[in-house]
């Protein structure tokens, strides 16, 4: 008799990160149309098995704007980001050694893909409004339409996170439907008490080990800025939207 395979995770799973890290990970195949190098596996630990993103830090191209060998810390930093805010649905995300080096792995999650934000803002602009705020603290330079996912029960999940926390603005998103419109109270909130944590404690001595230390200290002027201003900030990079949009 076949045995049935290991059951699957789901995001909220307490064991999630645990498996991320300690899993037997195994590539499956290259996913198309990625910037870099960047697999579909599967990582099990005989219990538990989860489909995820890999992305090695071997198979990154460089860029002129970030220092190489950078992308996938910068991915596993927005995930603790949005950890300890509460938001947005960013999967989990770890970063460890696999086949290929060392890398980001993300949980894959299921989604319509046939939705994103340009289909999705006018329908339900709601959960982009946390999404925007994120951005402008994190300084994401590449937000894609098709970076905002639609997954199961209506979740907005986002990902691909490798060119955030720049010291110098560099904010390129699709995401401009608030400028000047208040930051609900309630992100702000969250966005205050995060600032004080990424100022000195946990958080940032989380990030800093995968950041520099001035990456670290601009995001807290970022969201130190954002909670002064409370309201959402009109474009300041020369080059506000990405390329290409979704």
């Amino acid at each position: 008799m076949n045995e049935s395979p290991p059951p699957s995770v789901s995001p909220s799973d307490p064991h999630v990160i645990e498996l991320l890290e300690h899993g037997e990970l195994r590539p499956v195949g290259l996913l198309p149309r990625a910037s870099n190098y960047t697999f579909l596996a599967e990582v099990c630990d005989g219990e538990r098995t989860a489909l995820v993103v890999y992305k090695p830090q071997a198979g990154e191209a460089p860029l002129w704007d970030f220092p190489d060998g950078t992308l996938c810390r910068r991915e596993v930093a927005a995930y603790a980001l949005s950890r300890a805010l509460g938001w947005p649905s960013v999967p989990p995300t770890v970063l460890r050694d696999g086949p290929h080096g060392l890398g980001a792995v993300q949980l894959f999650v299921n989604v319509d893909p046939s939705e994103h934000f340009f289909t999705m803002r006018d329908r339900d602009p709601a959960p982009f409004l946390s999404v925007a705020a994120f951005d402008v603290v994190a300084n994401n330079a590449d937000r894609k339409s098709g970076h905002c996912l639609r997954g199961e029960g209506g979740i907005v999940w986002v990902v691909d996170h490798g060119v955030c926390f720049a010291t110098e603005p560099k904010l390129r998103t699709v995401i401009w439907d608030f400028i000047g419109r208040p930051v609900p109270g309630p992100l702000l909130e969250d966005i205050r008490r995060v600032t004080s944590e990424l100022e000195s404690g946990p958080l940032r001595d989380e990030l800093s080990e995968l950041l520099s230390s001035g990456e670290v200290s601009a995001t807290a002027r970022r969201a130190r800025a954002l909670v002064r201003a409370a309201e959402y900030p009109p474009p300041r990079s020369p080059r506000p939207y990405p390329w290409p949009p979704v």
